[in-house]
C-alpha cells in the first residue's frame, strides 16, 4: 500500500464559505486526496497519495477553479555552471522538486528565480538540491557585493590564464614542426620536457574541467566540461603512452600531442575569460542605476542639521536638499520651491517645477533652490529601488524563444560524444584502417569544437543587454517574455486621460478684457469645480491680483454667481446666461468652435452684460502626435479608448492623428473592449495610467503603464513607461524588435557554428587546437553581438 503525504498550502481569492466548501468538495473528488479548507486561515490541509495525485496536479486543480495558491519567490546566485547544459540540468531538477511551481536558471547572470510553495519546500531545501547535483548556490547577494565577487573571479581567471599560457608557449613551438617541418632545438621535442610543461596545465590549471565533468556524470548529466576533459585527456594520455615507449628504446620517435591538450585548455580558458569579461558589461544598466543613489542625506534631528548615511533615513524624517544635490529618498516638498532634473528616471531633459506638496523622487537632482522635504519612502521602497528590482528580475527571466535552445542543450553533449566515438571508429576502420593517431585527432577535434555555451548564452545575454538599454531610456520590461511579446504587437489601445492628454485641465483660450479676467479668477478662487483650479492657475501665471469676494453662490449644472467690488459676476453655460436674460448670440460661433475642439467653454457676464469667454480643456501632451505617427510608421494600428462623448473624443483624436476611436466606455468595460479587438486576431498592447485601466492592462497581450500614473496600474502592467513620455512607446517597440532580431542572430550563428563545425572536424579538416580556438571564440562572438544592443538607436 502506498504511503500518504500531508501538506498545508495557502489559498488566495476565497471570499466566503461557499468558496472554501467548493474547493474542499472538488479536491475530495480527486482520487487519493482528502482535503480540509479553512476560510479563516485561508489554508488547505491536504492528505494525498502521490502515486495517484501529485501536489502539482492538486495545485493546478485549485487554480483552474479561479483561486490562487500562495507561493514565494527565491532568488539565488549559482556558481559552477560552465555551459547551457549546466543551467538546463539545474532547471530540470528544480522543476521536478515537489512544491516548486516554476524555476528559471539563467547562465548569463548565474542566477535562478524559483517560485515555490513555502508550505512544501523551503529555500534551504532548494539550495541543498542544487548542491547535491554538484553546483553551489546561496541567496542573492547585493549587486555591489556581486560585482566585487565578479571582479575577484575575473582576476583569478586571468592569473590562471597567464600561467597556462606561459607553460603552453614552448609547446606551441613544437606545432611548427607538425605544420611546417621546421628545425627547432631538440629539447622542445623531448617527451619528458613536454610532459613537465603539459602536466600542470592538464591537472592543476585544467582541474576545474575534471571536477565539473565528474559532478555532472555522477548525477546523470553531461556538460561542456565532459567534452573538454575527455578530449584533452585523450591527447595527454596518448602522448604519455608514446613517451613511455622511449624508455629503453632511445631510437623510437614518439608521436606526441602534449601541445594539443595544453593549448586546448589555454584557449578554452582564454575564451571563458573573454566571455566572463564581456558578460560583466551586460550588467552596466544596473550598475549605472546603483551609482545614481545618494550616499548621504542632510537630516533635521532635534532641531539640528546632521549628515547621515542614506541607510539611516527613516520615513517621516525632515531633510534639507540644497541646489545641485541629489534628492536622497522619495518624499514630498514641505517647504520651498525648486526645479528637479528627473532625466535619470524619465529621460525627460527639461527640469520639472516643484512646489510645496509636490512629490519628488529619490536620486533625481535638485537644480535651483533649497527645499525642505519629508521622507515618504526609503530603502527598498523607493522608486529607484523598485526600478532596479524590475530590471534585475527581467534580466534573470527567460523568454519562450530560449526553450528550443534549452531542449537541444540538454541532449547536446551526449550526442557530441556519440559523434566523436563514431568518428573514431570510421577513421580507424575505413578512412585510414589501423591508423590510431588520425582517428584520435579527428575524434578530439569533434569533442572540442562542439559548443553548448553559445546556445545557452544566445538568448539571456541579449535579454540582459536589451532590458538594460531600455531601462536607461526610461522603459521597464518586467521580464524577457514581455520583451518578446512586445515585438508581436500590431495594435495599441491608448487610454485618453493621462495618457494622450496630460490628465490636468488647462485654460486654452481667453476672450475678454483685463477687468473681466481679474473678476473671473477672483470668483473661481472660491469654486470647488475641477475646472476652477485651471482658471486660478491661469490667473497666477498672468500675475492677476485677486479681489475680495462679497458674495458667492455655486449653481450646480450651470456655473457660479458672485458679487465682487459691488459688481455682479456670472460665469457659466448658455442656460445660466439665458436665465439672466444676457444675450450671447454674437459669440455663438466661438462657443460652437470651442465645443468642436473638445473644450469646455464658460461665458463671463458682468452687471448683466457679456464680457468674455474662457475655454478649458485637458490638453494633449506635446509629443503625443509625433509618438502616434511613429507607431503608425512601425505598422501599428492605434486605437483611442475614452469615457468622453463621441464629439469630444473625435476632437482629441483628430488632433493627434488617431482614426479609430471607441468613446463613452465605462471604466469596467475597458477590458471587454480590449478582448473584442483580440477576437479579431490582433495582438494588443493596452496603455493606461489609472486604477480603472488595471483590468484592461491585465487582459491585453502586453500591458503598458504610464509611469506618472497610479501604482496599481504600474503593478498590473508588463511594461512601464517612466515619466509619461509617449515617445517612449515607439522606442519600446523598436527595442523589442532589435532584441529579438539580435537573439535570432545569436541562435542562427550558434546553431550554424555547430552544424558546420562538427562535420568539418569529423572529416579531419580541423586540427584540435584550431577547433578549440573556434569553440572558445564562438561564445565570445555571441556575447559580443549581444553587446551591440547597448549602442542601438531607438
Amino acid at each position: 500500500m502506498s504511503a500518504k503525504n500531508q501538506t498545508t498550502i495557502g489559498v488566495t481569492g476565497m471570499t466566503c464559505a461557499a468558496c472554501s466548501t467548493r474547493i474542499e468538495k472538488v479536491l475530495n473528488k480527486m482520487d487519493g486526496v482528502e482535503a480540509q479548507v479553512n476560510l479563516t486561515t485561508e489554508k488547505a490541509t491536504i492528505e494525498y497519495d502521490s502515486e495517484k495525485a501529485g501536489l502539482d496536479t492538486i495545485t493546478e486543480k485549485i487554480e483552474n477553479m479561479g483561486y490562487g495558491v500562495l507561493t514565494e519567490k527565491a532568488e539565488l546566485d549559482i556558481t559552477g555552471m560552465t555551459c547551457a547544459a549546466c543551467s538546463t540540468r539545474i532547471e530540470k531538477v528544480l522543476n521536478k522538486q515537489e512544491g516548486v511551481k516554476e524555476a528559471a536558471v539563467n547562465l548569463t547572470t548565474e542566477s535562478a528565480i524559483i517560485e515555490y510553495n513555502p508550505s512544501v519546500v523551503g529555500e534551504s531545501n532548494l539550495i541543498k538540491k542544487i548542491k547535491d547535483i554538484g553546483y553551489d548556490a546561496k541567496p542573492k547577494a547585493e549587486m555591489e557585493e556581486k560585482q566585487s565577487s565578479k571582479e575577484k573571479q575575473l582576476q583569478h581567471m586571468k592569473t590562471k590564464l597567464i600561467i597556462s599560457a606561459l607553460l603552453s608557449a614552448p609547446l606551441l613551438v613544437t606545432m611548427l614542426v607538425h605544420l611546417f617541418n621546421m628545425d627547432i632545438p631538440a629539447i622542445f621535442m623531448n617527451p619528458w620536457f613536454q610532459f613537465a610543461l603539459a602536466t600542470p596545465v592538464q591537472f592543476i590549471i585544467g582541474w576545474q574541467f575534471y571536477v565539473g565533468a565528474y559532478k555532472n556524470l555522477r548525477n546523470g548529466g553531461a556538460n561542456m566540461d565532459v567534452l573538454v576533459a575527455v578530449g584533452t585527456s585523450a591527447a595527454y594520455f596518448y602522448s604519455l603512452y608514446e613517451g613511455l615507449k622511449t624508455i629503453g628504446n632511445p631510437a623510437y620517435n614518439p608521436h606526441l600531442y602534449f601541445e594539443t591538450s595544453a593549448i586546448l585548455i589555454t584557449l578554452i580558458l582564454f575564451g571563458k575569460y573573454l566571455e566572463t569579461r564581456a558578460k560583466t558589461q551586460t550588467t552596466n544598466a544596473i550598475s549605472k542605476l546603483l551609482h545614481l543613489q545618494a550616499k548621504e542625506a542632510r537630516v533635521i534631528r532635534d532641531g539640528e542639521e546632521i549628515m547621515l548615511p542614506i541607510e539611516e533615513v527613516v520615513v517621516g524624517d525632515r531633510l534639507i536638499v540644497k541646489p545641485g544635490e541629489k534628492i536622497p529618498v522619495d518624499g514630498i516638498v514641505s517647504k520651498g520651491r525648486t526645479s528637479i532634473d528627473e532625466s535619470m528616471l524619465t529621460g525627460e531633459s527639461i527640469p520639472i517645477e516643484k512646489n510645496t506638496g509636490d512629490t519628488i523622487i529619490g536620486s533625481t537632482i535638485n537644480q535651483n533652490g533649497s527645499i525642505e522635504m519629508e521622507a515618504t519612502k526609503v530603502g527598498k521602497d523607493t522608486a529607484l529601488a523598485s526600478i532596479i528590482k524590475i530590471v534585475e528580475e527581467a534580466q534573470g527571466s527567460k523568454a519562450s524563444i530560449q526553450r528550443l535552445a534549452d531542449v537541444i542543450s540538454s541532449y547536446f553533449v551526449p550526442i557530441v560524444v556519440g559523434i566523436s566515438i563514431v568518428t573514431f571508429i570510421v577513421w580507424i576502420s575505413f578512412v585510414q584502417p589501423g591508423q590510431f593517431e588520425p582517428a584520435l585527432i579527428a575524434s578530439i577535434a569533434v569533442l572540442v569544437i562542439a559548443c553548448p555555451c553559445a546556445l545557452g548564452l544566445a538568448t539571456p545575454t541579449s535579454i540582459m543587454v536589451g532590458t538594460g538599454r531600455a531601462a536607461e531610456s526610461g522603459i521597464l520590461f518586467k521580464g524577457g517574455e514581455h520583451l518578446e511579446k512586445t515585438h508581436e504587437i500590431d495594435t495599441i489601445v491608448l487610454d485618453k486621460t493621462g495618457t494622450i492628454t496630460k490628465g490636468k485641465p488647462e485654460v486654452t483660450d481667453y476672450i475678454g478684457d483685463d477687468e473681466a479676467l481679474q473678476l473671473l479668477v477672483s470668483a473661481e478662487k472660491y469654486s470647488e469645480h475641477p475646472l476652477a483650479d485651471a482658471i486660478v492657475t491661469y490667473g497666477k501665471n498672468h500675475s492677476i491680483y485677486l479681489l475680495e469676494i462679497d458674495e458667492f453662490d455655486a449653481i450646480p449644472g450651470h456655473g457660479i454667481k458672485a458679487t465682487i467690488d459691488n459688481k455682479q459676476v456670472l460665469i457659466g453655460n448658455r442656460k445660466l446666461m439665458k436665465d439672466h436674460q444676457i444675450s450671447i448670440e454674437a459669440v455663438e460661433p466661438d462657443l460652437k468652435q470651442f465645443e468642436i475642439e473638445g473644450k469646455t467653454a464658460m461665458i463671463i457676464a458682468i452687471n448683466g452684460e457679456y464680457r468674455g469667454i474662457v475655454a478649458v480643456a485637458d490638453t494633449i501632451k506635446e509629443t503625443a502626435q509625433e509618438a502616434i505617427q511613429q507607431l503608425k510608421d512601425l505598422g501599428i494600428d492605434v486605437v483611442m479608448l475614452t469615457g468622453d462623448n463621441e464629439r469630444t473624443a473625435q476632437a482629441i483624436a483628430s488632433q493627434v492623428g488617431i482614426n479609430h476611436v471607441v468613446a463613452q466606455v465605462l471604466p469596467e468595460e475597458k477590458a471587454d473592449k480590449v478582448k473584442e479587438i483580440q477576437l479579431q486576431g490582433k495582438k494588443v498592447a493596452m496603455v493606461g495610467d489609472g486604477v480603472n485601466d488595471a483590468p484592461a492592462l491585465v487582459v491585453a497581450d502586453v500591458g503598458i503603464a504610464i509611469g506618472t500614473g497610479t501604482e496599481v496600474a504600474i503593478e498590473a502592467a508588463d511594461v512601464t513607461i517612466l515619466g509619461g513620455e509617449l515617445l517612449l512607446l515607439p522606442k519600446a517597440i523598436k527595442m523589442s524588435h532589435a532584441t529579438i532580431r539580435n537573439i535570432r542572430q545569436n541562435l542562427f550563428w550558434a546553431f550554424g557554428y555547430n552544424t558546420a563545425g562538427i562535420p568539418i572536424a569529423a572529416i579531419g579538416l580541423l586540427a584540435p587546437w584550431i577547433a578549440g580556438a573556434a569553440m572558445a571564440l564562438s561564445s565570445v562572438s555571441v556575447v559580443t553581438n549581444a553587446l551591440r544592443l547597448k549602442r542601438v538607436k531607438i
